[in-house]
């Protein structure tokens, strides 16, 4: 329906006469309404300008005796803080002095006397509690106050001094009197000690806001706090009734703004606003516009009449001219739709354009199913990498719906890694990496057209894939992608490495492909960045185990623990020697650099901001050649031996690591946060505050880390049950486990172990 409305459009504005009689009737149209709008706007602003001005004062003149009480009020506030007795009071432990109470009370009782609108006045000690008030007198405890429900108010005061509030009071009796309080703090040598609250008659307070009306005109006043809620509102008898809390949300939209209208139940309010700099409220003015503004409408409505006729008008004479036009049209769509039925050559004069008109919605069509197709093939690639797709009869299947027309050609699997990836994404603005990727995956795809199967897809972090065909010159294919390893850093200024499989015969072993080009691209961590690193040249990898790793971390620990920087520095040097002389696989060599994280330098162990850059070295340590790993641990080890220098001699400290020591010895036993504390001799609540302030962990959280590592080393180097895992790192019930595990790793124990050891034995 809409694209045979389209058609017939796009014919008709083909016709120099259609288009004529149509931009007549627009033209008239919107001269017309122009003119409309002009007048009804005209006549309507300068009614609200002489109605707004006579609101503005009346509002101006209660918002000022409101104000002064208020000021005036504060005043009285300020005088009973500074009080000596309420000093003594506050910081007295022994609070029910009579003296001191009778002194307190005086000064209340005088201050309420002496003001026509202060019903009563509290004291309220924040450390212990209590209250002093008139008319109540002393209480201790505030389970015994009256009127104790404000006291959470201490906890929005904010920077502010003084909270003005429309509360309910209660005094006793069997109901409670809406009244405004005004809350000030009381402080004490720079410490926030206690509040003073001065309950204000309602009415006395706003009588000054309820003026008479002007010229019997009908109009609601409103005040309305901060929050949007209302604090007071008054109404001539001629006004209509109007729902408050209606009419306020529509005010807020106004914001700040002094003059405005809405719309209520089918009328114009206009709106005139104050806001007080002293307690921030809104004085509101709403006056009825309807019937002021009715005859513009009147002739506004009219001259809009007149405007949509002469527009129906001109549609009517162009339907006119287009069914007489539109004739042979119709005929060509009967002959389209009744095969190779004999058909007269005559009605065949527009054939080319409709002709047109089918071929060009068929090209449509097909660039949204090649656009489509190749989204959820660069999903499919995604899959399969990040282990979402596992499955080989599903993955032989969408290869074959995929790729059927390649599906019978060897390929190779290129994936790309930006080099030393956590420096760029500090040296760029996370807004530009997506960006950057998209140039880098077009420089790619423009340089391997030749080759690539498919657009590059982008994996995640730091890598791209891409699926390539090689030709029987492999030495070409070599040149292509030595040529985007130079472009890349000329044009972007970074650099990438780029990993290889070896060819397969079909894209049945795209899986396998996938899995060795990643497996080649580790190989960086020898050969440097910017390097093209093929899978058949790392097929040989020494899988033999460092018997001195374990010993020589142990003896790192130790020199960082013992701040000897000399030491440590030449320990990471021989770790970083031994891997890089055995040539091991990567992933064994990356294990050994966690390990010393683990171990010795703790990385990423807590939630430090500030220490991202060195979380996302470990994090993207895929990214670094071994001479920055090497450049980087030493570095971070002389941190922390500074670090260590300056809390060795604190007591927390000391704390702190025996309650770890306690951890690590108990770890397999149930116990809780209560027995870790009980081993240093102190408080449950001393302990956890020494501990979050050092560690910026809590103890349970650090012990269910520790906890969790140590799940995961057996998950993977042993075959036990994982119930009997449960028990050896503390837990009684294996689902107990399995929940806590999951909520640390973002992975169940047994998908855990199948991951990690199904890539360890294909390493």
């Amino acid at each position: 329906m809409v694209q045979s409305f389209q058609k017939w459009l796009k014919y008709s504005f083909r016709k120099t006469e259609t288009r004529l009689i149509l931009f007549l009737s627009i033209a008239v149209f919107f001269i017309i309404l122009i003119v409309s709008i002009t007048s009804y706007e005209t006549s309507k602003s300068v009614l609200q300008k002489e109605l707004n001005e006579p609101q503005q004062q009346m509002l101006q003149v209660g918002m000022d005796f409101i104000d002064k009480h208020i000021s005036e009020s504060d005043k009285v506030a300020i005088k009973v803080a500074l009080d000596t007795n309420v000093y003594r009071f506050l910081n007295s432990d022994k609070q029910n002095s009579y003296s001191n109470i009778t002194e307190i009370y005086q000064l209340l009782s005088t201050l309420i006397n002496s003001s026509s609108y202060i019903n009563s006045i509290y004291i309220y000690d924040l450390k212990h509690d209590s209250f002093v008030s008139v008319p109540q007198g002393f209480s201790s405890r505030k389970s015994t106050f009256f009127d104790s429900k404000w006291v959470d108010i201490a906890d929005g005061f904010g920077d502010e001094k003084m909270i003005v509030k429309k509360r309910s009071v209660n005094d006793g009796k069997k109901y409670d009197r809406s009244e405004v309080t005004l809350f000030r703090k009381i402080m004490i040598q720079g410490e926030f000690k206690g509040i003073v609250a001065l309950n204000l008659g309602y009415h006395d307070l706003f009588e000054p806001f309820n003026s008479p009306d002007m010229a019997n005109l009908s109009t609601s006043r409103f005040i309305i706090d901060q929050n949007n809620e209302m604090i007071y509102s008054t109404s001539s008898p001629s006004s209509p009734k109007v729902n408050t809390k209606a009419v306020v949300s529509a005010i807020s939209e106004l914001n700040e703004e002094h003059l405005g209208d809405i719309a209520y139940k089918d009328q114009q309010l206009l709106v005139s606003q104050n806001i007080s700099p002293l307690t921030g409220w809104k004085y509101v003015s709403l006056v009825p516009q309807d019937s002021l503004l009715a005859k513009s409408k009147k002739v506004g409505h009219v001259v809009l009449s007149v405007s949509i006729m002469a527009l129906l008008l001109g549609g009517v004479a162009i339907f006119y001219i287009n069914s007489i036009a539109f004739r042979p049209i119709r005929r060509m769509k009967e002959l389209f739709n009744i095969g190779n039925k004999d058909i007269d050559h005559h009605d065949l004069l527009h054939l080319e354009t409709l002709a047109g008109e089918l071929l060009n919605n068929h090209a449509q069509l097909s660039h949204m199913i090649h656009k489509v197709r190749s989204e959820a093939s660069a999903k499919f690639f995604s899959d399969i990498y990040h282990n979402n797709l596992t499955n080989s009869r599903e993955i032989e299947e969408k290869c074959l719906g995929y790729f059927q027309e390649t599906s019978n050609k060897p390929l190779k699997v290129a994936i790309i890694s930006i080099d030393h990836f956590s420096h760029w994404s500090d040296q760029y603005p996370s807004s530009d990496h997506s960006l950057l990727k998209f140039a880098l995956a077009n420089i790619l795809t423009e340089t391997l057209e030749s080759y690539s199967h498919s657009e590059c897809v982008d994996l995640g972090k730091d890598k791209l894939l891409i699926v390539l065909h090689p030709s029987s010159d492999e030495k070409l294919l070599d040149s292509k992608l030595k040529e985007a390893l130079s472009i890349v850093p000329s044009l972007l200024e970074f650099s990438i490495s780029i990993g290889i499989s070896s060819q397969k015969s079909d894209i049945g072993s795209l899986a396998e492909a996938i899995l060795e080009a990643d497996t080649a691209l580790g190989n960086r961590l020898y050969s440097g960045y910017g390097s093209l690193l093929k899978r058949e040249e790392f097929t040989q990898w020494d899988s033999r185990k460092l018997s001195m790793v374990s010993k020589v971390l142990d003896h790192l620990r130790e020199a960082i623990d013992t701040g000897d920087s000399e030491r440590t520095s030449s320990l990471i040097g021989q770790i970083i020697g031994d891997i890089r002389g055995s040539r091991l696989n990567p992933e064994r060599a990356f294990s050994i650099i966690k390990m010393i994280n683990d171990r010795s330098l703790r990385i990423g162990q807590d939630e430090d901001k500030g220490r991202r850059k060195e979380k996302d070295f470990f994090q993207y340590l895929h990214t670094f050649h071994i001479d920055d790993i090497a450049e980087f641990l030493t570095e971070q080890a002389n941190i922390i031996i500074q670090a260590n220098q300056s809390i060795r001699t604190s007591k927390e400290s000391l704390l702190i690591e025996k309650m770890i020591e306690y951890m690590k010895e108990h770890i397999d036993e149930p116990i809780g946060i209560t027995e870790i504390v009980d081993s240093i001799g102190i408080s449950v609540s001393l302990a956890s505050s020494i501990f979050k302030k050092e560690m910026n962990e809590t103890i349970y959280g650090y012990f269910t880390d520790l906890r969790m590592k140590r799940a995961a080393d057996l998950l993977v180097n042993t075959d036990e049950k994982i119930s009997d895992i449960a028990i050896k790192v503390g837990y009684q019930h294996e689902n107990s486990f399995i929940r806590a595990f999951r909520k640390c790793n973002n992975i169940t124990p047994g998908k855990y172990r199948e991951v990690f050891k199904s890539k360890r034995e294909v390493i």
